[in-house]
């Protein structure tokens, strides 16, 4: 074996691939100027600004929104204590009218003024009373606190008996009724 025969079986790492002739070399020969390099280091550059940017806008905004947020249940509580302030002032008036007062049926009307006051306050709020007497045992929106025998058959398994109203805020309830069910 000669030693041309023994190069073309075996060739020099330097060697391969630099024929212009074969296809997908001819770059390999090529420099890369050094404006394409600052170019891309450039692009690069901008583009982690970008990033750093967008990066801490959101941030800003997170930081904003949870601000808000507090913010939004600070400002809903106070609205609704403010709407309850007029009805506080009746109960103190009628707390002083019952010290000096002789006719039940005047302290009986003043205190159902003060009572209906509360619940106008509180609906124009959004809360709403649930309606759960002699409708079907919903464990949805019933606790059920014991069951008795139901006095007519038409009566069983539906509440007998409301123990504590139930109420919605808006379409969601913020408290389930207890009530008596018939069995």
């Amino acid at each position: 074996m000669t030693e041309k025969e023994f190069q073309q079986q075996n060739p020099r790492e330097e060697d391969i691939n630099v024929d212009e002739n074969v296809a997908g070399t001819a770059h390999l020969q090529e420099d890369i100027q050094d404006s394409e390099i600052e170019k891309l280091q450039q692009e690069l550059q901008d583009q982690k600004d970008k990033y750093l940017r967008l990066y801490a806008e959101f941030d800003n905004f997170k930081r904003r929104s949870a601000k808000e947020r507090v913010e939004l249940t600070q400002t809903a509580g106070r609205e609704v204590i403010q709407s309850l302030l007029d009805v506080l002032d009746d109960c103190d008036r009628a707390e002083k009218q019952l010290d000096n007062a002789t006719d039940i049926a005047q302290v009986r009307g003043g205190v159902l003024l003060v009572f209906n006051k509360l619940r106008n306050a509180l609906q124009a709020k959004g809360l709403k009373p649930m309606e759960s007497l002699h409708t079907p045992f919903d464990v949805e929106k019933h606790d059920a606190i014991t069951e008795i025998p139901a006095p007519t058959p038409d009566l069983v398994g539906k509440v007998l008996d409301e123990v504590q109203k139930g109420y919605y805020l808006g379409d969601k309830i913020i408290r389930h009724a207890k009530v008596v069910v018939g069995k």
